[in-house]
């Protein structure tokens, strides 16, 4: 197996417990989350090398979050211990035809003020095979922008394979700031990773004929997505998109794209029923850097991504806490979810 450097931000969250409201609970569910941490520990569970990069403060609460990691196989060694917090999130499961919510708290979190330089780049990606990054992180602030394209160079210049997951928040930034970022760590990206609205929001890449909010998407309209992301960015080898159909926050189509030079695949479709949905996208990433650093071809690849993140669906929590072996399972055509005796 190989070894993943992510670098990103590590999450307290708090959860109504089941699918209470905000005004109806008076105890909140604690675990862990957030996008690069949630692809370290998928891989990590896949049998890789999985190291995370990020900034903890050096209080009970850092231990907490180093010690869930590390429980998970995840190396935190060069996680630094600095700044006043870890930054929470707060989650109100949707169901049905309500939404779920989320709230942050995480100004002042240590990671927003990580500055280039901090992190000893070398060493943290020495040995490694690949680089994971997300847009969640770059948003945080213009210094952990910065970071985020000092951390790109370094991984390029030393040969890994890097990942970008653009995955755009709207209560973080805007689009046209999110689109300037972004645009600058294209050229050090290797694969390139959004679901159906992310090249909408942040470049302005629509699928025509697709209405999100009503759970319609015309797959093959987002062939010409790619091809878009891909002539604007050059350096882009690989795009793949995450197709979700949401209907409900309940009940949602599933599937998956991946687009190279040679062509293009599309995943199988599933019919999900949802535990949880937080974390989907990171679990398509991990499975989708696991098929290209495991040599699959490209259906296969993108084949393992989605069932990976079908499978996370019904995980409570962030993180996909399910083996390889189950994935390769379902990709294989085991979905029946008999009790495996």
């Amino acid at each position: 197996m190989s070894t993943v450097v992510t670098f990103g931000e590590l999450m307290l969250r708090l959860k109504t417990p089941g699918f209470l409201r905000f005004s109806q609970c008076s105890d909140l569910e604690s675990t862990f989350g957030g996008g690069e941490a949630n692809v370290a520990v998928s891989l990590a569970l896949f049998g890789h090398h999985a190291r995370f990069v990020s900034a903890f403060p050096k209080n009970p609460i850092g231990d907490w979050a180093i010690n869930v990691l590390r429980g998970h196989g995840v190396d935190t060694r060069h996680v630094l211990r600095q700044g006043e917090r870890l930054g929470i999130y707060f989650l109100e499961a949707g169901a049905s035809q309500r939404a779920s919510n989320v709230v942050y708290d995480r100004a002042g979190a240590a990671i927003a003020a990580i500055r280039p330089g901090e992190v000893k780049w070398k060493e943290a990606l020495a040995g490694a095979q690949w680089f994971h990054l997300t847009g969640i992180t770059p948003a945080l602030g213009d210094s952990a922008a910065a970071a985020c394209i000092e951390a790109l160079k370094e991984a390029k210049a030393g040969g890994l394979g890097t990942s970008l997951d653009l995955n755009y928040r709207k209560k973080l930034w805007s689009s046209a700031k999110a689109g300037q970022v972004m645009a600058a760590l294209m050229p050090f990206v290797d694969v390139a990773i959004a679901n159906e609205e992310d090249c909408d929001k942040v470049f302005g890449i629509k699928a025509a004929g697709s209405e999100i909010a009503g759970g319609h998407l015309d797959r093959e309209r987002y062939l010409d997505v790619a091809a878009q992301v891909r002539a604007r960015f050059p350096a882009v080898q690989r795009v793949a998109i995450t197709l979700r159909e949401s209907r409900s926050a309940s009940a949602n189509g599933w599937s998956g794209l991946l687009v190279d030079a040679q062509g293009h695949s599309f995943s199988r479709h599933y019919d999900l029923t949802i535990v949880d949905r937080v974390g989907g996208g990171d679990s398509f990433a991990a499975g989708l850097i696991h098929g290209l650093l495991a040599g699959y071809d490209r259906q296969r690849t993108i084949e393992t991504a989605t069932a990976a993140s079908a499978l996370k669906h019904s995980i409570s929590g962030d993180f996909n806490l399910v083996s390889l072996a189950e994935v390769e399972a379902l990709v294989g055509g085991d979905g029946s979810g008999r009790v495996q005796r």
